[in-house]
């Protein structure tokens, strides 16, 4: 019977890859997102137990922000979508964005009033 763990029956040892340029974007829309939520805690918190209202449509921003640079990402990348279709997915994308910042900033003002 063959010895499972003999140096000649283990793998190789990969060398260090870093992660994809899209697997970055995607973290650092989840940092956004993480710091939102504690600074949503937070507010709460300091606001005697009261929780922000109409902060919805803020929500989405980062969102959507993060997948237009996705999009654009991933044509550099890999080619797919084209360059015409990425930049597309991205202004509609960040166009939306900018629609949903408005209602939400004057949401989150209205909390302050």
């Amino acid at each position: 019977m063959p010895d499972i763990n003999s140096p000649d029956n283990l793998p190789e040892e990969q060398g260090y890859a870093p992660a994809s340029p899209v697997k970055r974007a995607l973290a650092w829309i989840g940092i956004v997102y993480m710091v939102i939520l504690v600074a949503l805690t937070t507010a709460m918190y300091f606001s005697g137990g009261i929780a922000l209202t109409g902060i919805a449509p803020l929500l989405a921003v980062p969102g959507l922000v993060g997948l237009g640079i996705v999009g654009l990402i991933s044509h550099r990348t890999t080619g797919s979508p084209s360059k015409r279709g990425a930049w597309i997915l991205a202004a509609i994308c960040w166009l939306v964005s900018v629609w949903f910042l408005i209602p939400g900033i004057a949401g989150l003002l209205a909390n302050f009033a």
